[in-house]
């Protein structure tokens, strides 16, 4: 068997070659991994909204929050029901009602994007305690007073602290606050009070959906055949932790196979460059490859030898290209949430799965690239490389 310093020292020396081939592959990776942040980013963000003991409850056959239409009357019967299988937490729920609007991006010339708006009572925020108020004051109730989420804060004109926007014609509202909620989609949203948005959209009477908090998570199937075991309600309820994962899904899902495409297009030229690289190596080291079979070295060895190179070269580039991944960590980006089609802001989320998968990507590319030439190294006839 060759050694592997061997491989160590022909990469070493062809430093250009070397370069250029891990750089190709490198990018591959980069781009690989990215997709796959991605989408991890998405499902992370909106799972971080989830909590294990928590229901939501929409109309039956609501897809989410914005299709969903619940009369306000419902939430007592909804809460009563929470408390008959156990929700001695207060408050036990709340309803909350969502809409969408349409507002200028900051920073660009004329782009426009779908905003998402939740009506809220005072007890969402004792509701959801993760929520905190980082700059300025909570909303006044039954004010026409709004707080922003972090991450879109100052995103969009109007949604500055202490700036106004029009929910809908000739009704204004006031930035007051800045929340966050470690980084989940909430952070993407504008609350404000549910009165202001009924009256503001003609929504008088109705909530989008009811969150209940039960004592623990065991106690949701019981909740859920209270509330759907009564035909007259008309409601579904759904573990939070699901409904999310499920509105995560289509988003994930594009962004993932949308970058995994381009990363196979990308992938199809490394390999190719690959190739070009080892196979020249394998023209300038005829004399090389002849003396190594002349020592007594099998093709089986030649063969195995320039498959490794090709395969550390590749790793090599694999490396390189998943740790400048993980730099995109800090960098945040908006998209519309093909749920709602509503802005979200999310971040790359590198994990181990997702670097283990990009650098076997890289192995995988080494070594489809790297065949042929090794191939062609093996049968190199001694005599003839002697005679080159």
């Amino acid at each position: 068997m060759i050694p592997v310093k061997y491989n160590v020292r022909n990469l070493v020396v062809r430093k250009t070659t070397t370069i250029a081939a891990a750089f190709g592959l490198a990018l591959v990776v980069f781009v690989f991994a990215a997709a796959q942040m991605l989408g991890a980013g998405v499902k992370k963000t909106l799972g971080r909204a989830a909590s294990a003991e928590n229901a939501i409850v929409l109309r039956r056959g609501s897809s989410n929050e914005m299709e969903s239409g619940i009369e306000e009357q419902q939430v007592n019967l909804v809460l009563a029901q929470a408390q008959q299988v156990g929700a001695s937490k207060a408050p036990a729920g709340v309803g909350e009602l969502l809409v969408v609007i349409l507002m200028d991006k900051v920073g660009t010339d004329g782009g426009v994007s779908n905003v998402t708006v939740r009506g809220v009572p005072e007890e969402s925020y004792a509701f959801r305690p993760s929520v905190k108020i980082v700059e300025g004051r909570a909303a006044k109730p039954g004010s026409d007073e709004v707080v922003v989420g972090a991450g879109i804060h100052g995103r969009f004109k109007g949604l500055k602290l202490g700036e106004s926007f029009e929910i809908k014609k000739n009704r204004k509202v006031t930035v007051v606050g800045v929340f966050s909620d470690d980084g989940s989609s909430f952070e993407s949203e504008v609350w404000a009070d549910v009165h202001t948005i009924r009256t503001g959209f003609g929504r008088e009477g109705y909530v989008s959906s009811i969150r209940v908090r039960l004592d623990s998570a065991s106690k949701f199937d019981a909740f859920k055949a209270l509330i759907e075991q009564n035909r007259q309600l008309g409601l579904e309820a759904l573990r939070e932790t699901d409904y999310y994962a499920r509105q995560s899904e289509d988003t994930a899902a594009f962004l993932t196979i949308m970058g995994t495409v381009i990363a196979v297009l990308f992938s199809i030229g490394a390999m190719i460059g690959a190739t070009i690289t080892m196979n020249a190596q394998v023209a300038n080291r005829q004399r090389e490859i002849g003396t190594l079979r002349a020592l007594g070295f099998s093709r089986r060895s030649i063969l195995t030898s320039f498959l490794l190179e090709s395969i550390v070269l590749a790793s090599i580039g694999g490396g390189v290209g998943a740790l400048a991944s993980i730099g995109l960590k800090f960098v945040k980006i908006t998209m519309l949430n093909v749920g709602t089609w509503a802005e979200i802001v999310f971040a790359f989320e590198p994990t181990p799965d997702i670097l283990i998968r990009s650098i076997i990507l890289a192995g995988g590319m080494g070594v489809v690239g790297g065949f042929l030439p090794a191939v062609r190294a093996a049968r190199v006839s001694p005599i003839e490389a002697m005679r080159a």
